[in-house]
C-alpha cells in the first residue's frame, strides 16, 4: 500500500468515526468560513464556481462511476458548474468518455487559479445539512473556487442524470473502436451474475458481501420469466449471454437454455460494453451492472432491493429477492 493510499485509508476511518458527531461539520474550514462570512444580499461576481467529486481510486469502476455521477448531479443541484476528475484507469477514462468536453479540476486549479475547497459529506434528504452546504457555496461566491466533495459522497437516485450519461457515452470517441459479439439478427439477453470477491462472504458471513449475494436460482427464475415478456419480438431468436466469473460447471442451472453463451473470461470493459448494448439486461446487486443499465437503452430487469434507485419507466422492470418479476 502506497503512501497516498494509506492516507486515504486513515481519512476514511476518521470520517467514519466522526460523521455522525455533532461537531463533524465544524471540522471543515469551509463550514467555519461560511459561519464567519454570512451572505448579505445578491452579488454579481462575474465568474462561476465549480464542484467536483473524485472517483475513488481504491474501488471498482462501478463505485468510481457512482462518485463521478454524484459530483455531476450535485453540481446542478447547487447551481455550480461541473469539474471533471478522471477515473483511476486511463483505459476506463477513454472508454466511458465522460470527461470529453468537460474542464478538469486540475486545469481550474493550476491554470485558472481556482482555489480547491473541500466540503463535508451531506445527506441530500437532510434539509439542515443541505442548507449548510448551500451556505458554504454562497460564502465563497466572491472567490474563484472549485468545491471538492468528500470521498464517496452518496447519491441514491443515480438515474437523475441518466440522459446526460447516455449522451456522453454514445458520443464518446471510443465508440468508434467498439466491437460486439452479438448477432444483430438475434434478440440478445445479457445476464450479469456477480461472483468474484463476494463468494467468500458465503463462508465468512461478511455482511458487506452477503447483502450482494444472489443464488443462481434467482437468475434462473428471472431469465425464465424474461423469455415470456410481451416486449420480446416474435420474429427474432433469443440468444443468452452469461457474464460472470468461474467455470461453466458453476452454473448448471442454465445448461438447458438454447443458444446460451458463457462469457466468463471476457475482460471487464468488454463485459460492460456488452451489458450496455444488450436488448435486455438482467442485473445483479452490483454497481458493475447497474451502471451499464443506466446507459442501456433497451429493457432492464433489476433486483428490487438495491442501494441505488430506479426510474419510473416501462423499460425498467424489478424483481423481488426470489426472482419473481413485480407488476409494473
Amino acid at each position: 500500500m502506497g503512501l497516498a493510499q494509506k492516507l486515504r485509508a486513515v481519512r476514511t476511518v476518521f470520517i467514519a468515526k466522526t460523521r455522525n458527531k455533532s461537531y463533524y461539520y465544524r471540522l471543515y474550514r469551509a463550514y467555519r468560513f461560511a459561519k464567519r462570512h454570512p451572505v448579505k444580499g445578491n452579488r454579481d461576481v462575474g465568474h462561476v464556481n465549480y464542484l467536483a467529486a473524485r472517483p475513488n481510486p481504491d474501488s471498482g469502476i462501478g463505485h468510481q462511476m457512482a462518485n463521478w455521477i454524484a459530483g455531476y448531479y450535485f453540481a446542478q443541484v447547487l447551481g455550480l458548474n461541473f469539474a471533471h476528475m478522471p477515473f483511476a484507469s486511463s483505459k476506463w477514462e477513454k472508454f466511458l468518455g465522460f470527461g470529453e468536453g468537460e474542464i478538469t479540476l486540475d486545469e481550474l486549479v493550476k491554470r485558472q487559479h481556482y482555489k480547491k475547497v473541500r466540503i463535508p459529506h451531506f445527506n441530500e434528504a437532510n434539509d439542515e445539512e443541505m442548507a449548510a452546504i448551500r451556505e458554504i457555496v454562497d460564502a465563497y461566491a466572491e472567490q474563484k473556487v472549485v468545491f471538492l466533495c468528500e470521498q464517496d459522497q452518496f447519491y441514491k437516485a443515480q438515474f437523475g442524470v441518466m440522459q446526460d450519461l447516455q449522451r456522453k457515452f454514445y458520443s464518446a470517441s471510443a465508440r468508434r473502436d467498439d466491437h460486439l459479439i452479438y448477432r444483430p439478427e438475434e434478440f440478445n439477453i445479457a445476464v450479469h451474475v456477480r461472483r468474484g470477491d463476494i463468494v467468500i462472504g458465503q463462508t465468512n458471513n461478511d455482511p458487506g458481501l452477503t447483502k450482494r449475494w444472489q443464488d443462481n436460482s434467482y437468475f434462473l427464475r428471472v431469465l425464465e420469466q424474461a423469455l415470456t415478456l410481451p416486449q420480446l419480438p416474435g420474429d427474432k431468436p433469443v440468444a443468452v449471454y452469461l457474464f460472470s466469473q468461474g467455470e461453466k460447471q458453476d452454473f448448471p442451472e442454465f445448461a438447458d437454455f438454447l443458444n446460451l453463451h458463457y462469457c466468463l473470461d471476457m475482460g471487464p470493459i468488454d463485459s460492460f460494453l456488452h451489458m450496455v448494448n444488450a436488448d435486455l439486461l438482467i442485473t445483479s446487486k452490483s454497481s458493475f451492472s447497474y451502471k451499464p443499465a443506466l446507459l442501456n437503452r433497451g429493457l432492464k430487469i433489476c433486483p428490487q432491493n438495491f442501494w441505488h434507485g430506479y426510474p419510473e419507466d416501462p423499460n425498467w422492470i424489478l424483481a423481488d429477492d426470489t426472482g419473481a418479476i413485480l407488476p409494473h
